[in-house]
This record gives structure tokens, C-alpha cells and sequence, in this order.
């Protein structure tokens, strides 16, 4: 049989273990604690995200069937339902949250930079609402006979690497979120869509050094005072410097801003942006806009992907500690694909690994599979244990 660890047991050991313990030790995670501690915890849950487990009598189950494998993963024999389900109860969310901000700061290491011309940090603000059942989450009230929560994320554009993630109830409105959530760093560009629109909020992006590029609300009342240089050609129609002229607008944002009216070809509209960078070339202003889709794409992803629409406690911790470490799971893909130059997409070693996870093989030979050799080892995997 393989000399490896199985795929499950070497995800684990990406994980800073001594940043965890000191996590534990100073939340006091494991009080009380005989057998099911913070890191059989955890390991449970990242076996479910990664595995694809909808209950927690299906993770019961998978799990009772890798019969010795789960002393190499430091797991008891027979993990209940009862077990997993009161620590996800009562064990503290916080312990995962700060997992995943340890997590994220190793992937900023292997993570390549954006293809933009530009040097400054540039992220992308946005958020997602989670539909749930209000019977069974009454603490998530969004409507009368719906609930909801919202997660808002800043994706860092280099790597597409969520680096800040919040949650809130779904009424939420997305500024203030911003403003209660996100911490602005002086020189990084900061894009989001309309919904994010509050000029006293991006007055505070302004003076701490940093900038903004949204769109224009139709409604926008203004006077132009200036013009920037426009290429004859392109898709620019017209880059403007201007003034806001409303009565609570102008007090909001003082300053001057640039308009940029853009053609776009592909969606055969007229899009105007808003910004407060006047350095950067207008067709740059209008491709960082469009960047701003790859959070959507990072959304759709991980709902599709993971376990994050459907929950295995109720309680408002339970469902942070599911969400939390997904966004660890997410973040391991991550540094496994940079730091291996994987050439496929995240989604296809998501795929493989979930395939792979509980068998001993190399992480690295995983990576070189494709779909034929891969069921030629799982074959083969299952004859030397049926020989065992």
C-alpha cells in the first residue's frame, strides 16, 4: 500500500498548526474538552467542505467508513452527530475566523500580481445574500416570511484572494457595511458597483490616500470643470472633471472628481464611470471597472462549491463556523494552485481532491492527473485495499 498520507491528512498539514494552538489557547476553544477538540473540530468540517458532505449523518457516515485512516487525520473513532453538532454550537466561530486571516497572509506570499500596469494594491468590494429558511433560522429575519444573511468580501486582485470577509444580517445595507467593516490602506484602488454609492464614504477613501472607481448614478447632479485628454478612436467619449452641485452631495465631497463616459462594445451601451484618480489613463479606469466581475465569479463559485447554502447547525455560530472554514478550504485551493503553478482552475482541483481526498497519494502526482489516470489509481487504490 502508498507510503503517502491520504490527500485530507496533507491539506491539514498546510495549516499553521502552532498559529492555531495559540488561537485555541487564547480563546479557550478546548475548555472543558475530553475528546472532540478545536482541531478534530475543524478537520471535520474541512473533510465535509472538501468531500462534498450535505448532513451531518453523511459526514457520520464517510467518515465510519475510512475505518483506520482517521487515526492518521488525530480524529476519535466514530465521530457523532451529537459530538459535531454541539461544538458547532458552542464552541466560539471566532477561532475559524481568525484561521482564515492566518491562512490568507501565507497565500499573499505565492499569489501573482495583477496584470495591470499600475503598482498600487487594488481590491474589490462586493457582497452576496444567503438565502434561509426563517423557520428554522428566525434569527436572520430579512422580510416577513424571509431570511437571509449577506457576507461582504474584499477580493485582492492578485490571485483573486478573498482577504477580508464579513457577515451580517441580509437587511444589511452594503455601506454600511463598508464603512463599519472595511479598513482603507493608503495608495490601493478600490472598486464596487453603484450599490456602494455614499459620497461621505468616499470622502474618507480620498483623505486617507486611496482611490475609488465606481459608476455614476444616472441621477448625479454636477457641473463640469474641466476636461481630460481623449483619444481619438477609442471607446472614451468623454473625461470630465468635475464638481458635485447638489445641496447634501457637495457638503459630503467638497473635492473634484473625474467622469469618464465609455462605449462598450461588447454590451453595445454607454457606461459612465466615477473616480478620483486623474492619473491613470481613462481606458484603464473603464478595464479596472471591469474587473470588478471576477467577485461575482468568486461568488457564484462558492456557492456552487461549497457548503455554504445549506448549514449543519441553526445557531448563528454553528452557520459562522460552516462559512469560516469554507473560506479556509477556499483559501488552501488557493496556495496549493500558486504555490505549484497548478495550470488548471481552482474548480478542477477542487474536483480532483474531492475525488482523491481519503486515499494516500501524493499531493504533488495528484496535481499531474488527468481524468483517465486518475480513475486508473482509484481502481487501483481500491484492489490493494480489498488485498488488505
Amino acid at each position: 500500500m502508498s507510503h503517502y498520507n491520504t490527500i485530507m491528512n496533507q491539506l491539514l498539514a498546510l495549516v499553521p498548526r502552532h498559529h492555531f494552538d495559540k488561537l485555541v489557547k487564547g480563546l479557550d476553544a478546548d475548555r472543558y474538552v475530553k475528546t472532540f477538540t478545536a482541531w478534530n473540530q475543524f478537520s471535520t468540517i474541512l473533510y465535509a467542505q472538501a468531500g462534498g458532505k450535505q448532513s451531518l449523518r453523511d459526514i457520520q457516515n464517510g467518515l465510519d467508513a475510512q475505518g483506520g485512516k482517521l487515526y492518521h487525520l488525530g480524529l476519535p473513532e466514530g465521530v457523532k452527530r451529537s459530538t459535531l453538532s454541539d461544538a458547532n454550537k458552542n464552541r466560539p466561530c471566532a477561532l475559524y475566523e481568525n484561521l482564515f486571516y492566518a491562512i490568507a497572509d501565507r497565500c499573499k506570499d505565492v499569489t501573482p500580481a495583477h496584470k495591470f500596469r499600475f503598482n498600487n494594491p487594488f481590491y474589490v468590494l462586493d457582497s452576496t445574500t444567503i438565502n434561509l429558511c426563517l423557520e428554522v433560522f428566525p434569527w436572520a429575519r430579512f422580510r416577513a416570511a424571509k431570511g437571509a444573511m449577506k457576507l461582504h468580501c474584499q477580493l485582492d486582485y492578485e490571485g483573486n484572494l478573498p482577504c477580508f470577509v464579513a457577515a451580517t444580517d441580509g437587511k444589511c445595507n452594503d455601506v454600511r457595511a463598508a464603512k463599519s467593516f472595511f479598513t482603507v490602506f493608503p495608495d490601493s484602488i478600490y472598486c464596487f458597483d453603484k450599490g456602494y454609492t455614499d459620497f461621505s464614504w468616499f470622502r474618507h477613501i480620498d483623505i486617507n490616500g486611496a482611490f475609488f472607481v465606481t459608476r455614476a448614478k444616472e441621477n448625479m447632479q454636477y457641473t463640469v470643470t474641466g476636461q481630460q485628454p481623449v483619444p481619438a478612436g477609442g471607446s472614451v467619449l468623454s473625461d470630465e472633471q468635475i464638481k458635485l452641485s447638489g445641496f447634501y452631495t457637495a457638503k459630503d465631497y467638497p473635492g473634484k472628481l473625474r467622469l469618464v463616459q465609455y462605449y462598450d462594445p461588447e454590451r453595445e451601451v454607454i457606461l459612465e464611470f466615477l473616480t478620483n484618480n486623474f492619473s491613470l489613463a481613462a481606458s484603464t479606469i473603464a478595464r479596472i471597472y471591469k474587473a470588478r466581475w471576477q467577485i461575482e465569479t468568486f461568488f457564484k463559485w462558492i456557492k456552487q462549491n461549497l457548503k455554504i447554502k445549506s448549514f449543519l447547525g441553526t445557531s448563528p455560530n454553528a452557520v459562522m463556523t460552516q462559512v469560516w472554514v469554507a473560506m479556509c478550504y477556499y483559501l488552501l485551493l488557493t496556495y496549493i494552485k500558486y504555490q505549484t503553478k497548478y495550470r488548471y482552475s481552482i474548480f478542477y482541483l477542487h474536483r480532483i481532491v474531492r475525488e482523491m481526498l481519503m486515499e494516500r497519494v501524493s499531493l504533488i502526482d495528484l496535481l499531474n492527473l488527468n481524468e483517465i489516470r486518475l480513475e486508473r489509481l482509484r481502481c487501483q487504490e481500491q484492489q490493494l485495499c480489498f488485498q488488505f
